[in-house]
């Protein structure tokens, strides 16, 4: 007979056959590169605020699921009409940015999770049911943590999913011994070796989730209101009733069964709320779930995956307006956003409103003598940075002469052989796939200090600049050009800043 006690040789076997198993089938749908890279983000000392905006802005469809959740109701009270990804890192935080762009990206994996087991799918369903009824309940207790809330309960049972999808064979052995009347947990250690909340933080810190995440990935048992909960306490009490909440509505219960009820009574006053504001939270996280397609009404359930946003492919149709929105950005936060800030949102405006292939900001370091790039948008640029900088010294190029000039600069057709004798090698061996680009000169008092660079590869459709976005480009240089100013007079070494 096996051990009702935890024996750590069965843990590690555990574990060793889960990672053997993940290895051969890869990682559970959800963890992408993008999930490292919006943490990395997160936790980075410098550069957060870019590096986050240009982590959204590398997915379609999780920008506009930003934008528009920025945009929501629950975020009201920073005001409306947020058009850039930009925009909403500096208002709503690097942070809630960063919880709500994780939220989004592991309901994405979870609900188009492909995998033969109705168990494990309906664990990944669960999950990102519970991260609706997180952000309800947070809202309604008034925090602006929701989005932290909303991660940490779609995986808290992040255990059970690893087990139901990479170890089917003991988690029917787990529900076995449930069925001659065992609890979960008490049999998850038996066959486990540990228990399923353990497997999530193992797995957890696996990945490179936070600690603050993993630390709540605990059971906690309701208990009488004393102290206010800390944050830790808190987060891990929200994913623990969501969870449940969510588990009941899977077994059957309606929003106002007495399961649910119960499980409402239990945890309200250790979260600071009446009874009936959580079974309203959890009937509204349930519609929303629905409305975005995050789970299928009941009783039918969908046979067909939720449809994503397509890839953005080269110049929308209004892009003359999307450039205004970015505008509109800028002109609000020039007042009181750093240099970087306002570099960060005129880039995203040019790269997002004309749909270009790549967008660049290069700053001219008159030290060194040479332009290089600050920041940029778009595939492959950070791999060819060494070969993106050039001298400052006047040459017969298009480059040059667009910033000698201080004027815009439009190339339908870079790979014209009239027109090649202009564009200088270094662009030529960089960038060998563009069709057209162009160059907007940033001029302080008469002398070059950078410019903003945008291209079309030749795998998009044929675009141009149009005569309706030359006044919106114009416009964002000299907001631009206005925030360098700014930033000489304070610091003389302002340079240093985006460099």
């Amino acid at each position: 007979m096996s051990p009702l006690k935890p024996t750590p040789p069965l843990a590690d076997e555990t574990m060793a056959l889960l990672w053997s198993r993940v290895r051969q089938r890869g990682d559970m749908p959800g963890f992408s590169k993008v999930i490292h890279t919006i943490i990395s983000a997160m936790q980075g000392d410098e550069e957060r605020e870019f590096n986050m905006t240009r982590t959204v802005l590398s997915d379609p469809a999780l920008t506009q699921k930003v934008l528009r959740l920025a945009n929501s109701a629950m975020y009201s009270v920073f005001g409306q009409g947020i058009n850039t990804v930009s925009k909403a890192v500096i208002v709503l935080g690097t942070e809630t940015i960063g919880h709500l762009a994780l939220g989004l990206k592991l309901i994405d994996g979870l609900t188009n999770a492909s995998t033969d087991s109705s168990v494990a799918r309906q664990e990944m369903e669960k999950a990102v049911l519970a991260g609706h009824i997180a952000r309800q309940v947070a809202s309604s207790a008034g925090t602006r943590d929701s989005e932290e809330a909303v991660v940490c309960s779609m995986l808290h049972g992040l255990g059970r999913m690893m087990v139901t999808f990479y170890l089917t064979e003991c988690w029917e052995a787990v529900q076995e011994k449930c069925r001659q009347g065992m609890g979960e947990n008490e049999a998850a250690v038996e066959v486990l070796g540990l228990g399923l909340d353990e497997v999530g933080r193992l797995a957890g810190r696996q990945w490179g989730l936070p600690g603050s995440l993993t630390d709540t990935f605990r059971h906690v048992v309701p208990r009488d209101a004393g102290e206010p909960l800390d944050h830790a306490e808190w987060l891990a009490t929200v994913s623990t009733l969501s969870s449940r909440c969510a588990d009941a509505l899977y077994s059957e219960a309606g929003p106002q069964s007495p399961a649910l009820v119960q499980l409402a009574q239990d945890y309200a006053d250790m979260l600071g709320l009446e009874f009936a504001q959580v079974l309203t939270a959890v009937s509204i996280g349930q519609d929303s779930a629905v409305e975005e397609n995050a789970i299928a009404p009941r009783p039918a359930r969908a046979t067909e995956p939720p449809v994503s946003l397509p890839p953005a492919l080269g110049k929308p149709a209004d892009a003359a307006q999307r450039l205004q929105r970015g505008l509109a950005d800028m002109r609000d936060a020039l007042g009181n956003a750093s240099l970087p800030q306002v570099m960060t949102m005129a880039l995203e405006t040019v790269h997002q409103g004309l749909g270009f292939s790549r967008a660049i900001a290069f700053i001219r370091d008159q030290e060194e003598g040479l332009y290089r790039v600050c920041m940029s948008f778009g595939e492959g640029v950070q791999e060819k940075l060494p070969q993106l900088r050039f001298g400052d010294a006047y040459q017969p190029d298009v480059f040059h002469a667009a910033l000698a000039n201080d004027k815009m600069i439009f190339v339908e057709n870079a790979r014209d052989p009239v027109f090649v004798k202009k564009l200088p090698r270094w662009w030529r061996e960089a960038l060998p796939s563009v069709r057209s680009f162009t160059l907007l000169p940033l001029m302080v008092n008469r002398q070059p200090v950078g410019f903003i660079y945008g291209d079309w590869d030749l795998l998009l459709p044929p675009a141009r600049i149009e005569s309706a976005d030359v006044a919106p480009l114009n416009e964002l240089r000299v907001l631009a050009v206005q925030a360098i100013e700014r930033q000489r007079q304070v610091n003389p070494q302002w340079v240093r800043m985006l460099l």
